[in-house]
Order: structure tokens, then C-alpha cells, then sequence
């Protein structure tokens, strides 16, 4: 066997271990949920914002310790809001958020002003964005989690990202011609693309099947719920990929990081779960 083939070998029994290791991380968080769930995503979302800031050349410093603690004090009120859920104060939708938000700002543009011209507007604008791009939509997670049924409603957000993805893998690899972003992303096809969101419908389908009898108490069709749910879930999953890819390539890295041997850092394993959570938490806040 050529030395090539060995480490093609190597490489993929690396991602396979690396992933094997990550499901049983995810499931077993995700089971437990609570503090544990709550902890997790607090880590993933710290080391998530690191590799973003990393990409812009901000991940020490003033100014990324802004977001840092941005990040923290987002998840801190989540955290009241569970040991004090009299208090409305501490809701993730109440006035205190746009407290911390506006405090963010407000500092973050403190540390710009009287550091200037240590960090430039960019920066800046991706410390910022940074903090809804990671913290906030990682946090609805655990946030679906704590609904009626979240124990079951809660794997959506992986069959929208992780089924999808696999399913428009080999729909793509075996049918794909039609390229959708060919200058992004030379490799996903409209037909990867239709073949992700049908077969994410048909996980969803299935799903919802398996747990009908747990579901009907929070659904009235379980079935057509957990459907729209996945397809939804699906296109926004493609919108989350492309968009990581398109942050890459225009600061020119071919991962985030190398947390995850295999498949890179926490920004690129997670970079369509982060799309999809806030989504299938609205849709089965409103009741879909």
C-alpha cells in the first residue's frame, strides 16, 4: 500500500473515532440535560467564538474578551431564568437581554475607541456579530431542550444538520450535475440539495413515528409537525454550511480549528446546527 493510501486510510479512521466520540459527547449532554447540557454549550460556544475571532486575528485580547464575556453573561441569564422561573426578568426573550446586548456594544466600542488603531472595523464587526453567530443560536440547544417534549423535540436539530447532510452526501455524490454555488463550493448540487431535504422529511417521518404515542400530548399531528419541521430545518442547514464556507474562503482557512481531528474546529462540525436551533425552537414555540 502507497504512502498515500495509508494516510488516506489513517485520516479517515481518525474522523471516524473523532466523530464516534462526538455523538456519545452529544447524546449523553443532550439525555442529561440541565447543568451538563447548559455546561456544554457554554464551552463549545467560548472555543466557538475563539475560532471565529481567530480567523479575524482577534482571539486574545480586550476586545475578544468582550465577547467572551458577552457570551457568559448571555448564558448566565439562561441559567436564572431555569433556578428562577417566577422571575421574568430572567426570560432569554426579556428586556435584560437587550441590556446585555446594548452593554456589549457599548463596551466593545469602548475597547475600539481607546485602543485605536490596535483593531480595525472589522474586527470590531465580527466581535459582534460573533456573539449571535455562535453563543446566542448554540444556546437554543438547551433552550429547545426545556420545552414541553424537549427531550424528544430537541434531536430535530440534528436530523435537520447532521441527517440532512449525510443524506445530500450520497444523494449528491451518486446524482449531483447541477451545481448550485459552483465558485463557493464546487461540490453541492441542486440534486444533493433536494436529496438533504427529502431525506431529512423522511427522518423526521420516521421520528416522529417511533415517538407518536410520546408526542401526541404536544402535537396534534406529530407526523406533519416533525416534516415541516426537518425540511425547514434542511434548507436552512445548506444556508449555515455555504455561509461557514463563504467565511473561510474570503479569510482564506481551511478550517476553524483543530479541536476535532478529522473535521476541524467546533465552527466547523457545528456551522449548520448553529442555523437550525433558533429555527426549530420558534417553530415549536409557536406550534407548528
Amino acid at each position: 500500500m502507497s504512502d498515500k493510501a495509508v494516510q488516506k486510510d489513517n485520516s479517515f479512521w481518525i474522523r471516524l473515532r473523532t466523530g464516534a466520540i462526538l455523538t456519545v459527547v452529544a447524546v449523553v449532554s443532550i439525555v442529561l440535560g440541565g447543568y451538563v447540557l447548559w455546561g456544554v454549550l457554554l464551552v463549545i460556544s467560548l472555543i466557538g467564538l475563539m475560532e471565529l475571532y481567530r480567523a479575524v486575528g482577534v482571539q486574545k485580547g480586550p476586545a475578544a474578551f468582550t465577547g467572551y464575556l458577552a457570551a457568559m453573561c448571555w448564558y448566565g441569564v439562561i441559567l436564572m431564568h431555569e433556578l428562577l422561573p417566577e422571575e421574568e426578568i430572567f426570560s432569554p426573550d426579556s428586556f435584560i437581554m437587550m441590556i446585555i446586548t446594548a452593554g456589549f456594544l457599548l463596551l466593545l466600542l469602548a475597547v475600539y475607541v481607546f485602543s485605536f488603531p490596535k483593531f480595525n472595523s472589522e474586527q470590531i464587526a465580527t466581535i459582534f456579530f460573533g456573539f449571535f453567530y455562535v453563543a446566542v443560536t448554540l444556546s437554543y440547544i438547551y433552550l429547545v431542550r426545556g420545552l414541553d417534549g424537549g427531550k424528544i423535540t430537541v434531536w430535530l436539530i440534528f436530523i435537520g444538520s447532521w441527517g440532512a447532510d449525510t443524506m445530500a452526501y450520497v444523494v449528491g455524490r451518486t446524482f449531483g450535475k447541477h451545481k448550485i454555488v459552483p465558485v463557493l463550493s464546487p461540490k453541492k448540487s441542486l440534486e444533493g440539495f433536494i436529496g438533504g431535504v427529502v431525506g431529512a422529511v423522511l427522518l423526521g417521518i420516521i421520528y416522529a413515528l417511533i415517538f407518536k404515542n410520546s408526542l401526541t400530548e404536544h402535537f396534534s399531528n406529530p407526523v406533519l409537525s416533525f416534516a415541516v419541521i426537518a425540511a425547514c430545518s434542511a434548507i436552512v442547514s445548506m444556508i449555515g454550511d455555504l455561509a461557514a464556507s463563504a467565511i473561510k474562503r474570503d479569510k482564506q482557512i481551511k478550517d476553524y480549528g483543530k479541536l476535532l481531528p478529522g473535521h476541524g474546529g467546533i465552527l466547523d462540525r457545528f456551522d449548520s446546527v448553529i442555523f437550525i436551533a433558533p429555527i426549530v425552537y420558534f417553530l415549536l414555540y409557536f406550534g407548528i
